[in-house]
């Protein structure tokens, strides 16, 4: 066992408030409220309840101001105090480059939809591995060194996978993979050339999950999304800080995020309430949304039927990252889409491939199936007269398309064949134009 496992004990030493500047005060848990130091743990001892990163938010107000903020580099560290960090040196940060993704005004997707301010969050251009997933990694990962570990692991459907292997590489810690077996081929690729061990494993997410529950408790690694996963979770709460800041530092009317784990719902929308408690948003209210594959959609279910009992399901769809059949924060996804007065929906595979042509062919971004989900519960929630057309709605897209080729490869028009001539070029322009030349080549 390593040393960061034989240091759980005394974490709450290790890292204590009284020796740094850190904000963080405790682990807290989410359903009884017993209070636990700062250490690897993730499930509360008394109910078994998971555990949430605290802060004295009174010392963050005091401490950081929106001039403050948008001085420092374009990353997520830029919201370092309210991230459950203790360094001294900001090199051991790691995921330097991650975060503040492009807010995009989509005005021609917009017009199709019947939206004047329609807004997508692109985390298909978040550094280095194309998802939202680089958010998590850095700040577990920093956490996980801050913890003396030298060994990460996760269990994954796999853009978590590339996100910790490539951070794992960066850091110079061992790793080692866990995914489902059928997991996308770019995904897998885009784990192993870092140099991490990846382990496929017979069966669904969830079997992926309790297996590597067991291996965290036996090798004493650090499991981003198990036992590190308080400080994971807050990872996801930067997206939702970028959001309110590049519109300006106010809240959407509107936001759709996809659910898998349920992960980054309830973050997100913890964000929007932390940058009210500093005092970085003044007002404003929003609501959220959760997106879900017809194939894999335990929470929405929940979320329609009017119940807290989620029932766990076998996912089927093509939306490999999101088919997660027992979410393991699929509760608080509710919970934070009722109190916002939100709503959820699901989208079936044809519905996701069209959403993923339509995004591609309006602003020119390429999504993974995710965010094609994400968007096609958009078109509906407006269908729905849920969203209004004067309302301002922000889309998040959470992974790059080109990770997940083989989900739109057969959906897609295939290229035009031709020899090398101008006669033949001219015959297919013909067919592919029936017969109606372009203004340019009117010539």
């Amino acid at each position: 066992m390593e040393a960061g496992a034989s240091r759980i004990a005394r974490a709450g030493q290790v890292t204590g408030i009284e020796e740094t500047m850190s904000y963080i005060t405790n682990l807290k848990c989410r359903e009884c409220g017993q209070e636990y130091p700062i250490s690897p743990l993730h499930v509360c001892e008394t109910c078994f309840g998971p555990l949430e990163v605290t802060y004295d938010y009174a010392r963050i107000r005091a401490a950081i101001s929106r001039s403050t903020i948008e001085k420092r580099p374009h990353n997520l560290w830029r919201y370092r105090e309210l991230l459950p960090v203790d360094v001294d040196d900001k090199s051991d940060l790691v995921g330097p480059n991650s975060g503040f993704t492009p807010l995009l005004h989509c005005k021609r997707l917009g017009a199709e939809l019947g939206l004047k301010h329609l807004y997508i969050k692109d985390d298909t251009v978040n550094h280095p591995t194309l998802s939202y997933k680089d958010r998590v990694v850095s700040v577990s990962i920093t956490k996980a060194r801050e913890f003396g570990f030298t060994t990460v692991s996760c269990a994954s459907t796999g853009n978590l996978a590339t996100a910790v292997a490539a951070h794992a590489a960066r850091a110079g810690l061992q790793c080692y993979i866990f995914m489902p077996e059928g997991v996308e081929a770019g995904k897998v690729v885009g784990s192993t050339i870092y140099g991490a061990k990846v382990i496929t494993i017979r069966g669904n997410y969830d079997d992926v999950n309790r297996l590597c529950s067991e291996i965290a408790d036996k090798y004493g690694w650090a499991f981003v999304n198990i036992n590190l996963r308080p400080f994971y979770t807050e990872g996801a709460k930067t997206f939702g800080f970028e959001v309110a800041e590049q519109l300006g530092w106010r809240l959407p009317d509107h936001i759709v995020v996809p659910t898998a784990g349920g992960t980054i719902l309830p973050k997100v929308a913890k964000a929007f309430k932390e940058l009210k408690e500093v005092g970085l948003i003044k007002s404003g209210e929003f609501k959220i949304h959760s997106a879900q594959a017809a194939g894999s959609a335990p929470v929405i279910h929940a979320l329609h039927k009017g119940t807290d009992l989620i029932t766990p399901v076998k996912p089927d769809t093509i939306a490999k990252s999101i088919a997660i059949g027992n979410p393991a924060d699929g509760f608080y996804v509710l919970k934070a889409v009722r109190d916002s007065g939100g709503w959820g929906d699901v989208a079936t595979d044809p519905e996701i491939i069209d959403a993923i042509k339509l995004l591609a062919r309006t602003e020119g971004i390429f999504a993974e199936p995710a965010g094609g989900t994400t968007l096609a519960v958009t078109i509906k929630l407006v269908k729905q007269g849920r969203i209004k057309p004067d309302e301002t709605v922000v889309v998040s897209i959470t992974g790059n398309g080109y990770k997940t080729l083989e989900a739109v490869a057969s959906a897609i028009e295939q290229p035009s064949i031709i020899d090398a001539r101008l006669k033949d070029f001219d015959a297919l322009f013909d067919r592919l134009t029936n017969g109606k030349r372009t203004a340019d080549s009117a010539a």
